[in-house]
């Protein structure tokens, strides 16, 4: 979802979280007279502290308890994953699925659509409990969501419907490199997974997420042409700035620079319209640029790529140990049987779920980087710190360096603000 792919963020003004304008202007609480600053050189670290002081102590407690259930909800769907792929083998589920794709067709194709459309469709079925709890009652429990349970289930089934198209081309391109080259398939399924990845990094968010928002032409030119400035000064090949409506789901605000060549489009949801200044806005949408000049797009599809590469590897090793240990009793002949498909999902859930931390980190060094590019480009430091409190509603804002390496794929809210008042303290002139 690459999403599950990848946002940014916005920030939380000084008084209050609700109901600021885009026309307002941005107000630092640690404005100082020339006097004072004359006496009192500017400490980063100090106005780092003092912008984190000005979040309730209530609000913070809240978003602390929200984000670090997120922790709990790592492991308990790795538990489920796990559960569900072991009930599938040791059930026969699996292999009688294939068994009745092989009575249907001969067509191997074919085989391996019949077995992933009802796949899919069961483990759908036994993860929707703890998606229902975490996608929707966890959602509105911390005041996150703004959907209704009926249109909120209406937008799940159109994403299991794409689940169901895309998912079951890529099984049946995957198990056609598993009957093609039983030896070297892990090279090839890294090919197959690249291009997958390639998928959702550059074509689902153009294609793919006008499913479930409208995105329509943003009309302000206050807002509209301070974006486009950013876009043209770094040759982004844009004209318009969209805006997508958001709000009908969720209270985060978000925005992203997606696709390739004449499908580039700059977007942001309307919650940033509703609750962000000016400057947090261009702070935002500078941040978002800089993912597209610096082609994270492409150095996290490499990177995914060496990470698939060494589980395939990892995968091939174990999945063959254990065919030979009990795939006679599951009725798995095979790497390409589609019957072993659990199996292959079991061990790479496991893989995935001990790489969190480096996965993490390969998103949270790129998401720093676009923080560095954003604050170079639209030059509001103070905006950045608004920006990175607003985020702190959903996300800590003060972890420790353990909490922050192993749990983290951005930057935290202490460490986004430490930058913008670094960059403040090196007397770069700001925008107005």
């Amino acid at each position: 979802m690459i999403d599950r792919r990848i946002l940014l963020a916005l920030a939380v003004c000084l008084v209050s979280l609700t109901t600021l304008h885009t026309q307002e202007a941005s107000v630092s609480p640690l404005t100082r007279s020339r006097s004072e600053l004359s006496s009192k050189p500017f400490d980063p670290a100090e106005a780092t502290q003092a912008w984190l002081a000005t979040v309730p102590a209530d609000k913070r407690a809240k978003s602390d308890a929200y984000f670090e259930g997120g922790y709990w909800l790592i492991l308990w769907n790795f538990l489920l994953a796990t559960a569900i792929s072991i009930l599938l083998l040791q059930s026969g589920i699996s292999a009688r699925l294939t068994n009745f794709s092989e009575r249907v067709t001969r067509f191997k194709a074919l085989q391996v659509t019949l077995y992933a459309v009802p796949y899919f469709v069961i483990v759908g079925l036994l993860s929707f409990p703890l998606e229902i709890y975490q996608g929707f009652y966890r959602e509105h429990q911390y005041g996150m969501a703004t959907q209704t349970f009926g249109p909120w289930l209406a937008d799940q089934l159109k994403a299991f419907l794409v689940l169901l198209i895309v998912g079951s081309l890529a099984l049946v391109i995957l198990y056609a490199v598993f009957r093609r080259a039983p030896r070297t398939w892990p090279i090839w399924g890294t090919i197959v997974a690249l291009c997958l990845s390639i998928f959702g990094t550059f074509v689902a968010p153009v294609f793919v997420e006008p499913l479930f928002n409208t995105y329509k032409p943003l009309d302000d030119p206050k807002i509209r042409e301070p974006i486009l400035a950013m876009a043209r000064a770094n040759e982004i090949p844009v004209d318009k700035v969209f805006v997508v409506d958001a709000s009908r789901q969720t209270k985060r605000i978000g925005a992203n620079v997606a696709g390739l060549f004449s499908t580039t489009r700059i977007a942001l949801n309307d919650n940033l319209l509703k609750r962000c200044t000016l400057p947090e806005i261009r702070e935002v949408m500078a941040h978002e640029m800089g993912h597209y000049v610096l082609n994270h797009g492409a150095k996290l599809t490499i990177y995914f790529g060496i990470f698939a590469l060494v589980g395939f590897v990892l995968a091939r090793l174990a999945f063959d140990s254990a065919v030979r240990k009990w795939g006679e009793g599951w009725g798995v002949r095979g790497i390409a049987d589609p019957a072993g498909l659990p199996l292959l999902t079991l061990i790479f859930s496991a893989y995935v779920f001990v790489l969190t931390p480096f996965i993490n980190t390969v998103t949270r060094v790129t998401e720093r980087e676009a923080d560095a590019f954003g604050i170079n480009t639209c030059r509001e430091p103070d905006g950045a710190a608004t920006v990175a409190l607003k985020l702190g509603e959903y996300r800590k804002l003060d972890p420790g360096p353990i909490e922050e390496f192993i749990f983290f794929d951005h930057p935290s809210g202490r460490a986004r603000i430490r930058m913008a008042m670094d960059w403040k303290a090196a007397r770069l002139p700001a925008g107005e």
